[in-house]
């Protein structure tokens, strides 16, 4: 039994050693961990517990039959995450380049399975180059049977896609079916086509980086949420991220210790927002202002920041934060804005992440490339999912809320539970100026002195229409309130609500604008 026990410990060794030697030498050459260093940081110390390690592919020819090593290039297990149940897969790319073939496949699907029954949370380790040519159509269906259980745990579990190496082809639609994805710069790269193949067909001639790098995704595409330098910190910050959700969507979040400041009136936020609508500011700062501790995690930092979508905590609770952003594009709603604010709160709905809204908004982007783009179809996904969204859901407008784009950002009109506006708050169809230039058209031009007549009219349209007390007057606010208790009566409204239970109309499913 002893020497049974010490050779089963040198295989354990070897699988964990992979290839040799310098196969992990030429995986750290390239700037990259071995699959198992990136478990180790992903888990609390020592809790990671792998499975089928002594898996092996049972293909034939082209050379397979004499290269069948353990795992078959994917680790497959569970561990723990801040104390926390969490599931993971991550390909090994010192064996077959991490390629994807027939049993790889069905271990990835067993840990997905396990993780959708035991209600926990999964994170893939991408590093792997794709099919496995040698086995055909086999390879195929096994990426077949990974989305389709993408899709079928969407909503129920998160799903955590960390991209560490190369991912092309069809490989890469399992990214994007997750929650979030979070990128490496220099390292990874996502695209349906490689470098080589745009040459060949269109003579452009680029970089895999500049075809599908982190940055690339982050800022431009959208398919990323996250990047970062290094993969240490990327991988600190997916632990940062599974500590604010829950396991799947039938708990709430996690909760932190409360905090214990919130009685305190910040005269900060009277000085970072200018009662001026049209002078910028940033939002952030009012943002680190209400969440505690300042602690943001931004997703879609540098894609449409114009809109900022952020995790964080009030009062110890996990919190969605969607927030115009006046130092980009004065704040306006766009396609790209609509889109990453549709996929938010679409994804805090989905795991009872409360939302709350901070509107300073002017209007939808006018012009011919946002009409051809079809900013219709695309902000009404923003609406769609704002109003089937059955979180608690609160609103604060702190300056101007025009047009179609007050209705999309969480109105009364479309079923926020609390909405509060700030004494700064100009809320109409326009701004005045563009009101007048409508309704007294005619008068202005007729008047002695049209300047004097346009500000005179500008004025009175102000004081008819636009009153900080004119939505409250009205019932569209539910009360005006003074900025320095903003974060108070955020923990208030949230702690009212936690408890809110609201039903849909029984469907299959709805018909969201795509």
């Amino acid at each position: 039994m002893e020497a049974r026990t010490a050779e089963l410990l040198r295989l354990r060794q070897a699988v964990r050693s992979g290839p040799g030697a310098h196969a992990t030498e030429a995986q750290h050459a390239r700037g990259k961990m071995t699959v198992y260093e990136r478990m180790e940081l992903l888990f609390d110390e020592g809790t990671f517990v792998e499975i089928e390690g002594l898996r092996r592919h049972r293909a034939v020819g082209f050379g397979l039959e004499d290269r069948r090593p353990h795992t078959d290039g994917v680790v497959i297990g569970w561990g723990r995450i801040h104390g926390r149940t969490v599931f993971a897969f991550g390909h090994d790319f010192r064996i077959f380049g991490g390629s994807l073939g027939e049993s790889h496949a069905e271990k990835i699907h067993k840990i997905m399975d396990m993780a959708e029954a035991a209600g926990a949370p999964l994170v893939s380790l991408n590093d792997g180059a794709g099919a496995r040519i040698q086995e055909g159509v086999s390879a195929l269906a096994g990426y077949g049977g990974i989305f389709r259980r993408n899709v079928r745990a969407s909503g129920v579990i998160p799903q955590i896609s960390v991209m560490l190496g190369p991912c092309a082809g069809g490989a890469t639609y399992s990214p994007a079916l997750t929650d979030f994805v979070f990128m490496v710069r220099g390292i990874s790269q996502m695209f349906i086509t490689g470098p080589d193949v745009v040459e060949a067909v269109t003579g452009e001639r680029v970089t895999q980086e500049e075809l599908g790098g982190a940055d690339l995704h982050a800022a431009v595409s959208g398919a990323a949420a996250f990047a970062y330098d290094d993969e240490a910190s990327c991988l600190e910050d997916v632990r940062y991220l599974i500590s604010l959700l829950p396991a799947n969507n039938r708990e709430l979040p996690p909760a932190a210790e409360p905090a214990v400041d919130l009685g305190t009136p910040d005269e900060d936020l009277l000085r970072l927002v200018p009662a001026d609508p049209n002078q910028p500011y940033d939002m952030r700062e009012v943002i680190a202002r209400l969440v505690d501790d300042g602690e943001v995690l931004e997703v879609h930092e540098r894609w449409a920041p114009n809109l900022l979508c952020v995790l964080a905590r009030i009062d110890g609770q996990t919190v969605g934060v969607v927030a115009n952003q006046p130092r980009h594009l004065a704040g306006v709603l766009d396609i790209e804005a609509s889109q990453k604010g549709a996929s938010f709160i679409q994804i805090c709905d989905a795991f009872n992440i409360p939302l709350v809204t901070l509107v300073d908004v002017p209007g939808f982007l006018p012009g011919t490339d946002q009409e051809s783009g079809g900013i219709i179809r695309h902000g009404a996904k923003m609406l769609y999912a704002y109003c089937n969204a059955t979180v608690p859901r609160v609103q604060v407008i702190l300056r101007k809320a025009y047009g179609g784009a007050y209705i999309v950002m969480d109105s009364r009109s479309i079923g926020c539970d609390l909405s509060y506006a700030w004494p700064t708050n100009e809320i109409a169809v326009m701004g005045a100026e563009g009101a007048v230039n409508v309704i007294h058209r005619r008068a202005v031009a007729a008047a002695d002195d049209p300047e004097a007549a346009r500000r005179e009219l500008t004025e009175e349209y102000k004081e008819a229409l636009m009153h900080p007390y004119y939505a409250a007057e009205r019932g569209l606010v539910d009360d005006v309130i003074d900025p320095r208790t903003t974060r108070a009566v955020l923990a208030e409204a949230l702690r009212v609500l936690r408890t809110k239970q609201e039903q849909l109309v029984p469907r299959k499913h709805g018909n969201p604008p795509m």
